[in-house]
């Protein structure tokens, strides 16, 4: 029997206990508040108990429940501080592993996949996954050639319950934004849904990590790993030796190799579309690798932006190069001729300023100190109705072709203030984003 839950009606009832777990959690919290307990301190174990559920019940069901847990999880560094504490390890612990399935269910898939006699492939394959993650699970191998191997299995029903996950959690957005103030949940649900058709198939991702391995082959600091073989819901990949992620450093890495490995993960992101013709689409922290040697390895191309022009759109930098030489009539006149700002919408240009400005900073100095609590000072920010800014972000449309940018653009952030990395962020800017270099 499978162990991921792939009956409507049993995952659907799952994540309705969430907001049924919730809403009698606060029925206690008002008792006990009534019985003269503090409320802080009942507002504290209500949070910790509702994220210990929530997070518990989104990696169980694996599939959309557990990206979506997983996209969250990013974000943590935008909690305010008085409700960080609960909420840290449990978003920390879901970066970076998931609930196994058996082995006899791997055994099944590989057969269907590769072929009865699969096992003729592997000198030896190991039953006990290394990786479990939202739609698959990774083994250690010995391929054929006697080379090591990471044989990611797509778990069976993923499509079905990734799609049934999502839309029950969009039907409940409502909710967990109400759980994480200051985040809308629906854009980032449906942004999900749209790349569901490709996380799922495996063709795809062989050929987006193939074009990546190619582009860094030769880099002395970042790994892709290459692929040996690709059938159906299989995946087998070079190995990779590390016993730890990015995800491991935010919570217990040295201030040097937070450092040094928050700048190589930047490096990666913003170099990729011009290296790749792709930006790797999956910023969580436990797709970044630390290895032995010193080295960064980059795992998991499910999630890609094909760039039809062969990388970033030259006016993302150009409109931050305006922005950080103070011209933000030019920065308004660009967002409105790419469709940010629609022709009936009038933005007053200090507003805008009052609202960039702050997100243009890091850009704006020799290095830049992220941190938690400059992401919280963002988010509280624009979510601050007295704000110049809470109103004009309302008047800011996303064109399609910018969403899943935007989103990796966020996530990165939130990583690198999770890492508290100082970094000379602008220096990487005018290497690898095109428009952003000041002319010379």
């Amino acid at each position: 029997m499978s162990d991921l839950p792939k009956k409507t009606v049993i995952r659907t009832a799952r994540l309705a206990s969430l907001p049924l777990g919730y809403a009698g959690r606060a029925t206690v919290s008002l008792g006990r508040r009534i019985g003269g307990a503090p409320a802080e301190a009942v507002a504290s174990q209500m949070q910790q108990a509702t994220a210990e559920q929530l997070f518990r019940v989104l990696g169980e069901l694996k599939g959309g429940a557990m990206k979506f847990g997983q996209a969250l999880s990013i974000f943590e560094s935008a909690l305010p501080e008085n409700m960080v504490a609960p909420y840290r390890a449990t978003l920390t612990a879901l970066q970076d592993a998931a609930p196994p399935m058996p082995a006899a269910l791997v055994h099944q898939v590989l057969s269907r996949q590769l072929g009865a006699r699969w096992r003729s492939k592997f000198h030896s394959f190991d039953d006990n996954p290394t990786a479990a993650a939202s739609i698959g699970q990774v083994h250690k191998a010995v391929w054929r050639d006697g080379r090591e191997v990471a044989v990611k299995v797509q778990y069976p029903g993923a499509g079905e319950a990734l799609m049934g996950d999502l839309r029950q959690i969009s039907r409940a957005a409502r909710l967990f934004g109400g759980w994480i103030p200051g985040l809308d949940i629906k854009p980032l649900v449906e942004e999900l849904q749209a790349r569901v058709a490709e996380e799922l198939d495996y063709a795809l991702e062989a050929d987006a990590q193939t074009r990546f391995a190619a582009a860094f082959a030769d880099d002395p600091d970042i790994v892709v790993p290459a692929v040996v073989h690709q059938a159906g819901t299989v995946l087998v990949s070079e190995w990779l030796t590390s016993d730890r992620s990015l995800a491991r450093l935010i919570a217990d890495g040295t201030k040097a190799d937070r450092a040094r490995y928050g700048e190589l993960y930047v490096r990666f992101l913003f170099s990729g579309p011009e290296r790749a013709g792709m930006l790797h689409a999956d910023p969580h922290p436990g797709n970044f690798r630390i290895l032995p040697d010193g080295r960064m390895g980059v795992v998991d191309f499910g999630a890609v932006a094909r760039l039809p022009d062969g990388g970033l759109p030259p006016i993302i930098g150009a409109l931050l190069r305006q922005a950080v030489d103070d011209d933000y009539e030019a920065v308004l006149a660009g967002l409105r001729a790419v469709g940010f700002v629609k022709p009936s919408v009038s933005i007053d240009v200090d507003d805008l300023q009052a609202y960039l400005a702050p997100f243009v900073e890091p850009a704006m100095t020799p290095t830049f100190k992220f941190s938690r609590a400059w992401m919280r000072g963002q988010f509280a920010r624009i979510n601050d109705p007295r704000s110049p800014g809470y109103t004009t972000v309302l008047k800011i449309n996303l064109p399609p072709e910018f969403l899943l940018i935007h989103r990796v653009w966020l996530g990165g952030i939130g990583v690198l203030s999770q890492l508290e990395v100082e970094a000379p962020f602008a220096d990487i800017l005018a290497e690898a984003l095109p428009g952003f270099a000041p002319a010379v």
